[in-house]
């Protein structure tokens, strides 16, 4: 009888709170398409599965040494690459031929509990996967046979209502992602005609397709631009996104409306201490956000442009999100948001053409009496 080498019991509680993390991700019923951390999680939560099943059975550790390696390269690709699906799918058929090695090697008896517990785990896992890889297949079929891919049904119903700007209040459209829909721009600008058209998970090229509704049917004075970091964290090219803002930019000027280009802000892994899904740089390299907003820097230069730096007003001394200034290392909370909130209002304020004096009427003669 072959001899068992025990998993020693820091790996196990390891392997014990990843999984209870993985776990309370998924509590309910949880959508089949996973999010970015959730795919990073399983990954490498499933790595470690199946390394740990090597440790147990010496014949499986070195039948699955290709295989786990595969594994582990597909699941690094996957942090920069976030819905590519032959990554995907190279880490799900990799999964499974584990799965059938594990089945085909001799096993130790009595086969710790433990192991045999490792192994469900690592089925389920898969079977997660295999979920979030058919979803992926059919939001990409929805995405081109979408009738709004832009989604400019979210604001269409906002936008009829919104009254015509007022000359002596001017107005200002908000056009963003996440970051602009959660900022609750009334309780900042309570005697302003600031609009609020963004809408979370939006990338550039998305905005740009909503430029007509959502900015320039509007007639504001100014649009201020927030867009990006959904582009870098899907792994658009700089040069595509460097090109839709031009082109707002363009549209913008075309149309009578300056435009206040905002920098892509900071992100912090910070708070993937508290939950694992708030791990952001491995989508969103710091040296990436710092090469769009070293363009955009330029860019306003050279058209004589507003450049709205929220970056520098919120990173800390590393150049990531200031810790306090957020709740999940990506968004805001209200403290970053009464941070941005004047830096704003002044570059708005910079750009908002002054209303035109009114004509000094002549004196009327008075009449002798």
């Amino acid at each position: 009888m072959k001899s068992v080498k025990r998993v020693s019991l820091p790996i196990i509680a390891a392997m014990i709170t990843t999984a209870g993390m993985l776990n309370a991700q998924t509590d309910g019923p949880p959508s089949a398409l996973l999010s970015p951390a959730q795919v990073n999680t399983l990954c490498k939560r499933s790595v470690q599965l199946m390394d740990a099943g090597g440790v147990v059975v010496a014949d499986l550790g070195r039948a699955s040494t290709p295989v786990i390696e595969n594994v582990r390269q597909a699941c690094t690709l996957l942090e920069g690459r976030f819905g590519a699906g032959q990554l995907t799918y190279s880490v799900l058929m990799n999964l499974r031929a584990y799965l059938t090695l594990a089945e085909s090697v001799p096993r130790p008896f009595p086969f710790p509990e433990a192991a045999s517990a490792q192994l469900a785990e690592l089925r389920e896992a898969a079977a997660r996967l295999d979920a979030h890889f058919r979803a992926l297949l059919d939001s990409k079929d929805a995405a081109l046979q979408s009738p709004d891919p832009d989604n400019l049904a979210r604001w269409a119903e906002a936008n009829r209502l919104l009254p015509p700007p007022d000359p002596s209040r001017p107005r200002v459209v908000l056009l963003g992602d996440s970051i602009t829909e959660g900022w609750r721009i009334n309780e900042y600008f309570p005697d302003k005609d600031f609009v609020n058209r963004g809408i979370s998970g939006q990338t550039t090229g998305e905005m740009l397709g909503r430029m007509k509704a959502d900015v320039i049917d509007l007639k504001p004075a100014v649009v201020a631009i927030l867009g990006g970091t959904n582009d870098l964290a899907r792994n658009v090219p700089l040069a595509v996104i460097e090109n839709n803002l031009a082109m707002m930019a363009d549209l913008a000027a075309a149309n009578g409306i300056r435009a206040v280009l905002s920098s892509v802000l900071p992100v912090s892994d910070v708070h993937k201490r508290v939950n694992p899904l708030f791990e952001w740089t491995p989508a969103r390299p710091p040296v990436s956000i710092k090469a769009l907003n070293e363009w955009l820097q330029r860019f306003c230069a050279q058209r004589k442009l507003t450049y709205l730096d929220y970056f520098n007003a919120l990173r800390d001394d590393s150049g990531t999100l200031t810790e306090d200034l957020s709740d999940d290392g990506l968004h805001p909370n209200g403290k970053g948001y009464r941070i941005m909130a004047p830096l704003l209002e002044e570059a708005a304020g910079k750009v908002v053409p002054r209303p035109a004096p009114l004509p000094v009427q002549p004196a009327k003669p008075q009449s002798r009496k």
